[in-house]
């Protein structure tokens, strides 16, 4: 029987990178948060894989491309890397319900999660998804993982006691 592995699932907008009040639609908007970095390598260190769950609506609604996106995803992706810090995956939603209607990958439905617990064999019940929304939390229970709310662009390290 293999081991399986417990995460930490992430929000990107308020947890990772400064909150805008919208859609971070432009590079230049993108402002990762360095406190979490000491935080983050913390619960790398721990065994924790991070895997980043964010809706990203802003697509459908076309107020960004795909490779905009990419460029975001790969500057959090190096940035963190300086500081010995990997993320597994980041999986994103590009739906909006005005746009595309109902989909299980969007926030608060639990799509993203699954998906992660799934190809990354992770056990649920040792897992976290810190979000700065409730339907961060609303989805990270409907997957079996643990929500823990924060305020957008509250340092992790304030958050680090609620994971064992």
């Amino acid at each position: 029987m293999t081991t399986k592995s417990k995460a930490v699932f992430l929000d990107r907008d308020g947890v990772l990178n400064r909150e805008m009040g919208d859609y971070v639609c432009r590079f230049e908007d993108f402002h990762v948060l360095e406190h979490n970095f000491e935080a983050l390598k913390e619960l790398q260190d721990r065994g924790y894989l991070l895997i980043v769950a964010t809706n990203q609506g802003g697509l459908d609604k076309k107020w960004y491309t795909e490779a905009q996106l990419a460029e975001m995803h790969e500057h959090l992706k190096n940035t963190c890397a300086r500081h010995g810090i990997t993320f597994t995956d980041i999986y994103y939603c590009p739906h909006h319900p005005n746009f595309t209607g109902e989909c299980d990958c969007r926030k608060p439905k639990p799509g993203m999660l699954l998906r992660g617990i799934a190809q990354y064999n992770i056990d649920p019940a040792a897992s976290y998804f810190i979000g700065d929304r409730e339907r961060d939390v609303e989805a990270g229970e409907a997957a079996g993982v643990t929500g823990i709310l924060i305020n957008s662009d509250q340092p992790i390290s304030e958050v680090l006691h609620l994971i064992r």
